[in-house]
């Protein structure tokens, strides 16, 4: 994905539309690198969030606030300082870079009127968000402060002269000439393949556009400048000034893109991009608004990383135990099926003390259990006598024979365990939102898998509210219902849905509940369980696979196990459906 100087162009002329001549009316500092102000313009509202973050810099209008600290960090108090209840006077892109320019009118502290400049670098680790007085372009201050000892080229402190950041002998794409665009590829044909070409050369144009453009001229990416014939260099150039004379005229039609398995947004951009073909594709009227939608999936995505591997981190541990556990707990149980040739040594050894005499390791005797009374080799310890031999073969026999008891009944609980376990991974990968991965936890720390490090911080806190589950509508007016974690699972099946519900599960494999809802005990259609079905396989571990058996019942006919853990239900008088789940099929079925 790519902030580029084509996005920033789109963004710059959304923002002059919008919020010239707006007030100032609040400033915001939620994070160390990003600030949030509220302009005040035409009776209405707009939030406009700036980034400096190395890995998301940006720039666009947000519909959504974050929380601030209790104590604003020192630059938001400087910001208040000079920019609150300024008015906006301009706003520009510096030379089709990753560089805006907002100049605000306000007043100083005697009273009188100043124009101050916010710098916004939109470049990667270079980002920066930068207070300028205009009358002497002298820095007052900026977010991140820039020393000699972390650049040797540019520094940003507060009383230097703000000077405008290196172009690296890039060219103005929106100035260049034919000839200009044929000198840099003579200059550069021994050097790059054709797609490096307009990003190393034109500033503002991103690796994403240049293959744009590559693809749009029919030609493969990889190829060397060299390689090209005349009618290719000339068929790319007409290309090119398609493209400029699109960014030019600002006919923008901004999108996202998203993955046809995942909720995953692979790229945006102002101008359509024919690379990606036609699916997935989501125009919207406002660039900020698919920006919006791109970064807050980005922040939630990240936080809910981050979140999820703590939490699965510390489940795929137990499930290792558990696992090694049920290993050590069958080879057990395989080792007492064969106790009974102790209690054969016992007797044998018992009924012939007389014959053995002490510090023997083995010893012959004949096995009176068989019919042909064939001799038997038994082994000794040396060390004790032969009624003490007996002895400890016999308890050897009784140990053995209340363990396979105790192991009928350990073996499914860790069995159950396990399930359980791997339920819990499966509810954090389909998990999207922090509050989703919250409820989890709270699960686990009720199940006593996770400690709860803030216990005394939250004594007097109350629990957290159970989410509700994914809702979804069939083609057929049929209301599906999807758990997201076991407690929901839990909670649709015994608590929600009605006897005659129809409840599916994915065969043999960790996985959501999903009940459809019968009004009137009418019969539910095979669309609608075709639709219940893909959602019950992709909502389980089988979501990636391409054959996934769902099994479906009445719900009257799925009970709890007893004394097991949230979500763990037996089954049966089932039939079974085989799906191949995607992402595309799910996007079909209505959610509410």
């Amino acid at each position: 994905m790519s902030f580029d100087g084509v996005v920033t162009k789109s963004i710059v002329k959304e923002l002059k539309e919008k919020l010239l001549g707006s007030r100032v009316d609040r400033i915001f500092q939620p994070e160390e690198d990003e600030l949030s102000l509220v302009l005040h313009s035409r009776g209405s509202n707009h939030r406009l969030l700036i980034s400096a973050s190395s890995n998301n810099p940006r720039i666009y209008l947000s519909n959504h606030a974050k929380k601030n600290p209790q104590t604003p960090p020192m630059f938001c108090m400087l910001l208040r300082k000079h920019l609150l209840g300024g008015i906006i006077l301009n706003i520009e892109q510096f030379n089709m870079d990753r560089l805006i320019f907002i100049d605000i009118s306000t007043l100083d502290e005697l009273g009188e009127s100043s124009e101050m400049r916010l710098a916004i670098e939109i470049m990667g680790r270079h980002s920066n968000i930068i207070l300028i007085d205009k009358k002497n372009n002298k820095i007052i201050d900026s977010i991140i402060r820039v020393s000699q000892g972390m650049s040797r080229i540019r520094q940003i402190l507060p009383g230097f002269t703000y000077e405008i950041p290196p172009s690296q002998n890039k060219s103005n794409p929106l100035t260049t000439s034919k000839d200009e665009f044929y000198n840099l590829l003579e200059n550069e044909k021994q050097k790059l393949d054709l797609f490096k070409f307009f990003y190393f050369n034109y500033i503002g144009l991103s690796p994403m556009i240049s293959k744009e453009i590559c693809y749009n001229s029919n030609i493969d990416i990889n190829r060397s400048i060299g390689s090209l014939q005349n009618e290719e260099l000339n068929t790319i150039y007409d290309t090119f000034s398609k493209f400029l004379d699109t960014v030019d005229k600002e006919n923008f039609t901004p999108l996202y893109i998203d993955n046809d398995n995942s909720d995953k947004i692979i790229a945006f951009y102002s101008i359509d991009l024919n690379q990606y073909g036609q699916n997935n594709k989501h125009f919207l009227s406002s660039i900020s608004e698919v920006l919006d939608i791109v970064y807050r999936k980005k922040n939630v995505s990240n936080q809910t990383s981050q979140k999820s591997q703590s939490i699965k981190k510390a489940i795929k541990v137990k499930l290792d135990r558990a696992t090694n556990k049920l290993v050590k707990q069958k080879e057990e149980l395989l080792s007492s099926k064969d106790r009974d040739k102790f209690k054969v040594y016992a007797d044998i050894i018992s009924a012939n003390i007389h014959r053995i005499p002490k510090g023997e390791e083995e010893v012959q005797l004949e096995n009176f259990y068989d019919e042909n009374l064939n001799l038997i080799n038994i082994p000794l310890n040396k060390k004790i006598s032969a009624p003490e031999n007996a002895q400890r073969y016999y308890k050897k026999y009784s140990k053995l024979k209340n363990a396979e008891i105790l192991l009928l009944k350990q073996i499914p609980e860790t069995e159950s365990e396990i399930s359980y376990l791997e339920h819990v991974l499966v509810s954090l990968d389909n998990a999207n939102e922090i509050e989703e991965l919250d409820e989890i936890r709270e699960e686990l720390i009720a199940e006593g898998y996770i400690r709860d490090r803030n216990k005394r911080k939250h004594k007097n806190k109350k629990k957290i509210k159970l989410s509700a589950p994914h809702h979804y509508v069939s083609q057929d007016g049929f209301h599906i219902y999807v758990g997201k974690n076991n407690r929901q699972n839990e909670y649709l099946t015994l608590q929600f849905a009605n006897r005659e519900d129809i409840w599916l599960h994915v065969q043999n494999m960790p996985g959501s509940h999903v009940i459809i809802k019968k009004s009137n005990n009418q019969e539910v259609p095979s669309g609608t369980l075709e639709e219940a079905s893909t959602l019950a396989a992709y909502f389980s571990k089988g979501k990636n696979s391409s054959n996934v058996s769902v099994d479906f019942t009445e719900r009257k006919n799925v009970k709890k196990i007893r004394g097991g853990k949230p979500g763990m239900v037996s089954y049966e008088n089932f039939k079974t459906i085989n799906i191949t789940p995607s992402k595309k099929a799910i996007n079909k079925i209505k959610k509410i």
